[in-house]
């Protein structure tokens, strides 16, 4: 009749091609990219089959390393190379630098996915870049031999703890001026905000504790200790720290004593300590919090945590000195969601 639409069908023979195209190829296994500095190199781990699958070179001393928001992009200090290394990590090429100021150590990305806060240790400074414009916004004086650096979940404040001063320096992130400092123990090496943005947790490697910061006093709240049967007090040297999600847990890279702490982040008592590689400096957390990765200095390699275990599981090779971890989503994190 006229004025009737007919519907066309697809021809069956197409409907398993069509559902193939619909499934489409199997999403990107998550990945960790480890610096290591003494080879001027990055090892790229799945963390499905947990083998080192590439590693490709960077510029000299690379430490501290992060992805873009949406994984795009993976950002690398080049300590002796003066400069932030913007890298595809599909490929490992080198994208361009950004200006970083002297001997760059760490550093913190914004919520923003494009502030940049560089712990500049030579020169006692923290700059911070637009890492879409290649611009330098400010130099903000901070304390002798700046390291730790960090920026808070709602991207209000920027900290840099300073190895000499023995200070955490806090930092407006909208005016780019440093307006407060907090004394901490002998030595700070890394800070990490909780994510809800209360607490802020430093290691002082020297002084062997882990303070925690009331963010909104600014003052310490806690002192947390730490003591293993068998190993001298002065190899128990607290450096990285991560949380879990669920803010329970954290857990604190030990150093020479070669061990990792896990405490109770919510009454910050010492519950284990887990046995790992030589030399350890820095973790990272799988996407899904099951496992935790520590990069140990003197070994070479990376332990695997399975974390619901509580007990390390893999030791997996990497270069000579291997310092920071960063996870790379998932291509399905990836594709739902950060911005750049």
């Amino acid at each position: 009749m006229t004025g009737t639409r007919t519907r066309r069908r697809a021809p069956s023979r197409l409907l398993p091609l069509l559902l193939l195209g619909l499934a489409g190829a199997p999403a990107r296994a998550e990945e960790a990219f480890v610096s290591n500095e003494r080879d001027n190199t990055v090892s790229v781990i799945d963390t499905g089959t947990l083998e080192v699958t590439r590693t490709f070179a960077v510029g000299r001393r690379p430490r501290g390393i992060v992805f873009s928001r949406d994984g795009r992009r993976l950002f690398l200090c080049a300590s002796d190379s003066d400069a932030v290394q913007v890298i595809d990590p599909e490929t490992g090429r080198l994208l361009h630098n950004l200006p970083s100021g002297e001997d760059p150590e760490q550093f913190a990305l914004a919520p923003d996915g494009r502030t940049l806060f560089i712990a500049n240790e030579e020169n006692a400074t923290t700059t911070v870049v637009d890492a879409e414009t290649r611009k330098v916004l400010a130099q903000v004086d901070v304390g002798i031999e700046p390291e730790g650096m960090a920026v808070s979940p709602d991207g209000r404040i920027a900290v840099t703890t300073s190895e000499t001063t023995n200070m955490v320096h806090w930092i407006d992130a909208a005016t780019l001026k440093a307006v407060d400092a907090t004394p901490v123990g002998q030595r700070p090496r890394h800070a990490e905000f909780s994510r809800d943005g209360t607490r802020l947790w430093v290691s002082s490697e020297i002084g062997g504790t882990v303070s925690v910061i009331d963010v909104a006093t600014r003052q310490v709240i806690e002192t947390i200790p730490f003591e293993i049967k068998g190993v001298a007090g002065d190899r128990i040297q607290p450096v990285g720290i991560a949380l879990s999600r669920d803010g329970r847990l954290a857990y604190v890279a030990l150093g020479p004593s070669d061990r990792v702490a896990v405490v109770d982040a919510r009454t910050y008592k010492v519950l284990s300590y887990i046995l790992v590689g030589r030399r350890v400096w820095h973790l990272a957390f799988t996407g899904d919090d099951s496992r935790l990765l520590t990069t140990n200095g003197v070994s070479g390699d990376v332990t695997v945590i399975d974390v619901a275990a509580g007990k390390a599981v893999k030791s997996i090779k990497v270069g000579r000195f291997p310092w920071g971890a960063a996870v790379r989503p998932s291509g399905d994190q990836r594709s739902a969601g950060a911005a750049p």
